[in-house]
């Protein structure tokens, strides 16, 4: 369970990250060729660049995610068991709810 919360703690620091990084470094003209072009492409190129950034990055999380592996997880067995006592519950609640039904 650790493992887990920890891929998406990084996932969502990484979501928050590296958009404002790419925003940050165009706006600084970190990058080659950014100072030369307008503020509306300057904004424009930032901003979609940011947008498929995160969306590598929740690409990743579920790519992670799939490959963890599903033998491992195993439900509670007190909550399987309160789960059947209530689905026999209510079974047998319903038959006895038509019976009354069909007199």
């Amino acid at each position: 369970m650790t493992k887990v919360i920890e891929k998406f703690f990084i996932a969502s620091m990484l979501m928050w990250i590296v958009p404002i990084a790419i925003l940050l470094a165009f706006n600084n003209n970190l990058f080659p060729g950014s100072a030369d072009m307008s503020p509306y492409s300057l904004t424009l190129l930032s901003g979609f660049l940011a947008v498929i950034s995160v969306n590598i990055v929740i690409a990743f999380y579920i790519y992670l995610a799939m490959k963890e592996p599903s033998e491992k997880h195993e439900p509670d067995p007190k909550f399987v068991s309160e789960a059947e006592a209530s689905v026999k519950h209510l079974v047998k609640h319903e038959s006895s709810s038509t019976h009354k039904k069909d007199e």
